[in-house]
């Protein structure tokens, strides 16, 4: 008999299972898919390390987080900066004095400042849905250049038709600062996210290719209790209504040149071309590999954003007054469940950043010892 039964072997199921097993539990670990590490899983093509299902990059406030996470791998010094291309023009991203300058021609803040006030003056009072909101942040310009046809293409709507609190976290500095993410650690783990999560699993017994709600009863026997990180609605047979979200598609290919768009992260922010980025793996570790040699193909991957259907990858959820609602019917149905504990991005149906899944599964983890 198992302590416990943990259902997903992603960043929030792995740090469970060590931080039990620390602690004397013992764990199974059930996986769905082939292989661990969730959607930061990482596989080596041409001895790149490749995000198959998106660019992860970790970064955190928490020292606590950051500590832990090193226990398990060594951090690059990788910042995030991403670029935009529009039709061919390139802006530094996060906004930023160099977006600025390539925009209106400003070197100076003050100039800079001055136009962002006068366009955020269009949008007088709070704003209602999220092109209200950009304009608010960032102006009529920068709106159309760099955030409409992106954000469209992302999830699928109208800018106007999307929430304004999807895009209240942009980041916008009035400095040369191009580091995308305000955090005092950040990195990606030398040797890719699989190895990392792999030796947060050392210790725990780990089945993949396992779909554990086709065999309930039986997975369900085999512990005390359950943590489950699959999607809620899923685990309940979706008698509620399907939770919406948005799915990614990829086109990954090897090319036989060293370099193919100098940065790791190019977002194409124009509605025409039908892709949101391409992503270049091998600048998220500069470009060499892990004993410091420099490599002479890349990979890249061309990510289309698509409408979820069963049987695709359930990626970003889709946070409007509808989806909140169902979602907190499944919540209390949830919260009726004696033995299984539910987390995670699809158990909780919310987007997290890395981070936040770590401090999320060592607090239950605390919890459950503690009541245990």
């Amino acid at each position: 008999m198992y302590d416990y039964l943990i259902v997903g072997a992603g960043l929030y199921g792995a740090v469970c299972a060590e931080a039990l097993t620390r602690s004397g539990k013992r764990c199974l670990v059930l996986e769905r898919r082939a292989h661990v590490a969730g959607n930061a899983y990482t596989e080596q093509i041409a001895g790149i390390n490749v995000h198959k299902y998106g660019a992860h990059i970790f970064h955190t406030n928490d020292a606590r987080v950051w500590e832990y996470v090193n226990r398990f791998a060594e951090f690059n010094r990788y910042t995030n900066t991403p670029v935009a291309n529009y039709k061919g023009e390139i802006y530094s991203l996060p906004f930023n004095m160099f977006t600025f300058n390539r925009m209106w021609g400003v070197s100076a803040p003050a100039e800079a400042e001055r136009i962002l006030a006068s366009q955020r003056a269009e949008i007088p009072g709070e704003p209602g849905n999220l092109e209200e909101q950009a304009i608010k942040l960032v102006g009529r310009d920068i709106y159309e250049k760099l955030v409409k046809g992106y954000t469209e293409k992302q999830w699928g709507r109208a800018c106007r038709e999307l929430p304004a609190f999807i895009i209240r976290r942009l980041p916008v500095r009035l400095t040369y600062d191009a580091n995308y993410f305000d955090a005092r650690f950040q990195g990606i783990p030398i040797g890719g996210y699989t190895k990392m999560t792999e030796r947060l699993l050392d210790g725990s017994e780990v089945v993949t290719c396992a779909d554990y709600l086709s065999d309930k009863p039986r997975y369900d026997s085999l512990a005390r209790r359950v943590i489950y990180t699959g999607a809620i609605d899923e685990y309940f047979e979706y008698t509620l209504g399907h939770l919406e979200y948005r799915s990614l598609r990829f086109e990954t290919e090897t090319l036989d040149t060293p370099n193919f768009q100098g940065n790791a992260v190019v977002n194409y922010t124009d509605a025409e071309t039908p892709f949101t980025r391409i992503i270049e793996h091998k600048w998220f570790e500069f470009g060499r590999d892990e004993n410091g040699r420099e490599l002479p193909k890349t990979v890249i991957s061309r990510e289309y954003s698509t409408a979820w259907q069963p049987g695709r990858e359930m990626f970003y959820p889709v946070n409007d007054a509808a989806n909140a609602a169902l979602y907190a019917r499944y919540r209390a149905l949830a919260d009726k469940e004696t033995r299984v504990s539910f987390g995670g991005r699809l158990g909780e149906y919310k987007y997290c950043d890395m981070d936040a899944v770590v401090y999320s599964a060592l607090a239950l983890c605390d919890r459950l010892l503690k009541d245990s």
